[in-house]
């Protein structure tokens, strides 16, 4: 398999580690400090060295943090990890659900007469700060930049992230950074600002033509960048990184120690734009009062995809369907109970490394079983390795990370005779992706607009799944892309050239879970035969090509217009994916791309 470089804890391990914390916290005369999973970049993903949450609690999702106090360390997660954090961490960390109850609420809860609360400035944004402080004002709790204490007693902390930059190429890019920079310093001089920070990792290495390995499965390297009204940009980033590249940024990029990063921007004239939601603390104070808040100026024009991305993209799908298809034949051949989680995991990241395009998977490789699929964001170790036994469902979600497009696709698979139950609400969940999957709707819509399309058929049956419908997808970048979002909070209007994930579910704790999930692209909308163009419409073109297990679908809940796109999306699989696999898979492919 793939290395694996999450930081891993394991729940004994969590109230020594938390004891020195609090040791920590009485030296410092603190009450209590936040833990973050964050860096000073605020992306999505974290590098081994950032991961405090996980080394101190145990927990490895992707969002939560923990506010620990004197007396209780609240673990604070979202609808997706309520199953997972309870296997993670020790009794000592109590799961607080989160943003049901805010962690303002919970401190006035648990500081009723006040206290002082340390964090650390990189790692939390002004905005995050700013809504805090707010909702604490008269409660006698103040919040206290101060060192990170974590990094104190964390004594075989990895070391920060150095791995070398490299260029990527023109051909799948589709523009230059030079073009990049000097449209988007463009808009800021129209927007009436002077500059703009950038403190993503994807938004710099995205207007650069830069990729990286900072962050595990994700090609990004960690920096800040000042772009200029004329295009120019500073680029705060270890030398180290930048040896062979410097030739391609030419000499309107300057790069910069990152030490001198806070001096550099209390020297600049304003406004310069600092996004709330991402600009750490520290360097928005830097700024005084040159600050101005809006967007990040990369934001939109990443998410709205070239033609050569798009094409690149849909060339990485085919190929990741083929290596999908090969091992879903070979799943489909295997007894039930002869095969494990783990060996399915390494026979499809084995399928995938024979395309010399893959730089690495895009995610660590989700294979739940029985009661593992409903742990949405589930990761196989030793100690819960499964084997895949009758009447279990397996959850398979997986990707791939391209040099000409990023991959994220699931299916959900029969292990024998599946129970009737479970069959039912599979073909609700599939009835709601091939509902989102015909969508056609009107330009200026957001995600949270239709994103309940693809919740209906599960609401009828009183069912529903706690994370969102779809999240956006780089182009050879981040697997997770915003700002864009099938979610019931993205007011992101969607856009041409967007690439999103359709993913409905359901999970039933301790006994199976499911997910169907293809890429889709947003385009316009071919004008109806006959029809009357009241509106300018956008539709989705679908990138992902693997065949749905029939063999849990009730034909009898799939409405006709739902049977007829399903039997052309196979047929089209069928003739996508059919040349590019051995003649044994061929085999397999027809019979699973049959008609219903």
């Amino acid at each position: 398999m793939f290395q694996s470089f999450e930081v891993t804890a394991r729940p004994e391990q969590g109230p020594p580690r938390l004891a020195a914390l609090r040791h920590e916290l009485n030296a410092e005369g603190l009450d209590g400090f936040l833990i973050p999973r964050a860096d000073a970049h605020q992306g999505e993903y974290v590098a081994p060295h950032d991961d405090r949450l996980a080394w101190l609690t145990g927990f490895t999702g992707s969002a939560g943090f923990c506010a620990a106090l004197q007396d209780v360390a609240g673990v604070f997660i979202d609808g997706r990890y309520r199953t997972q954090v309870k296997t993670q961490v020790a009794s000592e960390f109590t799961p607080v659900p989160w943003p049901e109850v805010s962690l303002a609420q919970w401190l006035k809860e648990q500081l009723p007469g006040g206290g002082v609360v340390g964090f650390d400035p990189w790692l939390h944004t002004a905005g995050q700060l700013e809504q805090l402080a707010e909702v604490l004002s008269g409660s006698g709790i103040e919040m206290r930049a101060c060192a990170n204490l974590v990094d104190r007693i964390w004594t075989d902390q990895p070391a920060p992230p150095m791995a070398p930059a490299k260029v990527h190429p023109i051909e799948f890019a589709g523009e230059s950074h030079e073009d990049k920079r000097t449209r988007l310093g463009k808009a800021l001089q129209d927007a009436g600002h002077a500059a703009a920070l950038i403190t993503l990792p994807d938004s710099l290495c995205w207007l650069l033509n830069l990729r990286g390995a900072d962050i595990p499965r994700n090609p990004v390297m960690h920096g800040f960048a000042v772009l200029h009204q004329d295009g120019a940009v500073d680029l705060f980033a270890a030398a180290s990184k930048l040896e062979t590249a410097l030739d391609h940024l030419g000499p309107q990029v300057t790069v910069h120690d990152p030490a001198t990063l806070i001096a550099f921007l209390g020297q600049l004239q304003g406004p310069v734009r600092i996004e709330k939601q991402s600009v750490p603390v520290i360097l928005a104070e830097a700024f005084g009062d040159a600050a101005a808040f809006g967007d990040d100026p990369c934001a939109l024009p990443k998410a709205c995809k070239n033609a050569a991305e798009i094409a690149g993209s849909a060339q990485a799908h085919l190929r990741d369907g083929a290596a999908l298809c090969e091992v879903l034949a070979w799943l489909d051949a295997q007894p039930a109970g002869s095969l494990s989680e783990t060996q399915v995991v390494s026979q499809l990241e084995a399928a995938r490394r024979k395309d010399n395009a893959l730089q690495d998977i895009s995610f660590e490789t989700i294979a739940g079983t029985g009661p593992n699929g409903a742990i949405m964001h589930y990761r196989v170790t030793e100690d819960t390795d499964s084997r895949l036994e009758d009447g279990h469902f397996l959850v398979l979600d997986s990707g791939g990370q391209y040099l000409d497009g990023t991959t994220d696709i699931t299916r959900t698979i029969a292990i024998g005779t599946p129970p009737e139950e479970a069959s039912a609400a599979f073909t609700r969940v599939l009835s709601g992706m091939i509902a989102m999957s015909r969508l056609r709707w009107p330009r200026g819509l957001a995600g949270r607009d239709i994103e309940a399309i693809g919740r209906m058929p599960l609401w009828l049956a009183g069912q529903d799944f706690d994370h969102g419908l779809g999240h956006g997808v780089g182009a050879y970048l981040s697997v997770h892309e915003g700002p864009q979002r099938l979610n019931k909070v993205s007011h992101v209007p969607l856009d041409t050239g967007m690439i999103l994930s359709n993913e409905p579910g359901y999970y039933r704790e301790g006994a199976f879970g499911i997910r169907i999930e293809n890429l889709l692209v947003v385009e316009d909308a071919p004008d109806l035969a006959g029809g009357d163009a009241h509106r300018k419409m956008l539709h989705w073109r679908t990138l992902s090509f693997a065949p749905i297990d029939r063999r849990l679908i009730v034909p009898a809940l799939l409405d006709p217009a739902a049977r007829t796109w399903l039997n052309a999306y196979h047929a089209e699989v069928a003739e996508k994916i059919g040349p590019r696999v051995s003649p044994v898979t061929k085999l397999w492919l027809d019979a699973a791309t049959a008609p219903i």
